[in-house]
């Protein structure tokens, strides 16, 4: 487990280089681009200044090494369009964005883990039929179609929730209509994935032994096969909730929620080359450690996944 643990550090040096890197892959030079204003293009008196002042001027290389190097004292630099803390602006959003998706992965949990063991256990009867179908209508329904069906029928005709907005500071009555839209799609998705998980988890030799050894029903589906069935589902809800944490970034559009999918294309809008830059390496990051919790929660649901004797 150590080894899994230690294998964080040389992916995200190589996310950190690929990060830093973005500034020099994007056309133009970056100094040029940033002063470039409607009144017309910079002076090279100007450019020059600017890049002593940012750094510029100096190798790739060291570049590299001192933003590393602020790097790991929690200093992501500043903004070159606003002049404030990238690491503060990042982590305004994120506790937006965390908001919202603690309230989504809640409402997708409740409503597909039951969906999914409800339908296997009655597989190929009406009720599997319905899960199905309504798992299928989940997938199938866009977003941002959801999104506005949603605001039509509790914001307009029934005026039971806000029709957009933060409130104060992200209140739950802002929040029910875009948790609710992210929610319901990622619950689709799972009930799907539980459905099947549990249904090949039944049909294993372990379970004909349970049955035949008499246990309740009930046992043998909550102490045995639900807990090799819930694998993969996690798999699944730690990506769901990695993209969730991310921002959704048309549910966060539409729903003017201030979160960090809209302050990437924001940065992207306006070439904040460092916005950028801190924005994808804490993205990154999200996605590393929600990987090794995986990884880690494996060995509990299965005793026989042991990472060290992998190695």
């Amino acid at each position: 487990m150590a080894r899994r643990v230690l294998q964080v550090i040389p992916a995200m040096l190589l996310v950190s280089v690929i990060s830093f890197s973005l500034i020099f892959l994007a056309p133009g030079d970056p100094a040029v681009v940033l002063l470039t204003s409607p009144e017309g293009s910079p002076s090279q008196e100007a450019i020059e200044k600017f890049k002593v002042r940012m750094g510029m001027d100096q190798p790739v290389y060291i570049q590299y090494l001192n933003w590393l190097n602020r790097l790991i004292h929690g200093d992501l630099g500043y903004s070159y369009i606003s002049n404030q803390p990238v690491a503060d602006r990042i982590m305004r959003c994120f506790q937006a964005t965390l908001k919202l998706s603690i309230l989504s992965m809640i409402i997708s949990l409740v409503i597909s883990i039951p969906l999914g063991i409800i339908a296997a256990v009655r597989s190929n009867t009406i009720i599997d039929d319905f899960c199905r179908l309504g798992a299928l209508i989940g997938v199938s329904i866009p977003n941002f179609w959801q999104a506005f069906i949603f605001i039509m029928i509790f914001s307009i005709y029934l005026d039971w929730l806000p029709v957009a907005g933060y409130g104060h500071g992200g209140d739950l009555m802002h929040m029910i209509l875009p948790a609710t839209v992210l929610g319901t799609s990622s619950a689709a998705m799972t009930t799907r994935l539980m459905r099947s998980s549990l249904l090949e988890a039944m049909n294993q030799d372990y379970i004909i032994t349970a049955r035949a050894k008499g246990l309740p029903e009930r046992v043998v589906i909550g102490r045995h096969a639900l807990r090799n069935a819930l694998i993969p589902v996690v798999t699944m809800l730690a990506l769901s909730f990695g993209f969730l944490l991310n921002g959704s970034v048309v549910i966060e559009w539409i729903f003017g929620w201030p979160g960090i999918g809209g302050l990437v294309v924001d940065s992207i809008y306006k070439r904040d080359y460092t916005m950028i830059q801190g924005s994808v390496l804490f993205i990154a990051a999200i996605f590393v450690t929600l990987n090794l919790i995986v990884d880690i929660s494996y060995t509990y649901l299965d005793p026989r996944i042991r990472y060290d004797e992998l190695d």
